[in-house]
């Protein structure tokens, strides 16, 4: 059974993450001209490079309690990043024969998600030594 502190913990945080998708999709959108949806590619660059980050902190950080992790992992960075959001204005790309923005969009998303994952896990394992 999951304890009532772990449930607090991913809504807390998830509160927070989903604040912060809001701001920066709308300031991203807000101020940058694009054929694209920068705002969720943001995100999701984001979120990946922290997740790289917070995942590389943990290996120096053994005794972190698991409640600070999942209010930091699944909370704040699962309400951050937006793949469901990804899928829908990908397919909305493509529904409206806009081809070449659409496989931007996804090559964008899921390479460089997958990249800043990996630099920001081995940015935080260089820093440790």
């Amino acid at each position: 059974m999951m304890s009532s502190l772990t449930i607090i913990a991913v809504a807390s945080g998830g509160a927070i993450g989903a604040t912060l998708r809001l701001l920066i999709n709308t300031a991203v959108n807000k101020n940058f001209l694009h054929a694209l949806p920068l705002g969720t590619l943001v995100v999701n660059l984001i979120g990946s490079l922290f997740i790289g980050m917070l995942f590389a902190y943990f290996h120096f950080n053994t005794t972190l309690s698991p409640h600070l992790k999942t209010f930091m992992v699944t909370g704040i960075l699962g309400a951050l990043t937006t793949y469901s959001t990804f899928a829908i204005e990908s397919f909305f790309l493509l529904e409206a024969g806009h081809y070449t923005q659409a496989f931007a969009n996804m090559a964008l998303n899921v390479f460089g998600t997958i990249l800043f994952a990996g630099i920001g896990y081995i940015l935080i394992l260089k820093l440790g030594n």
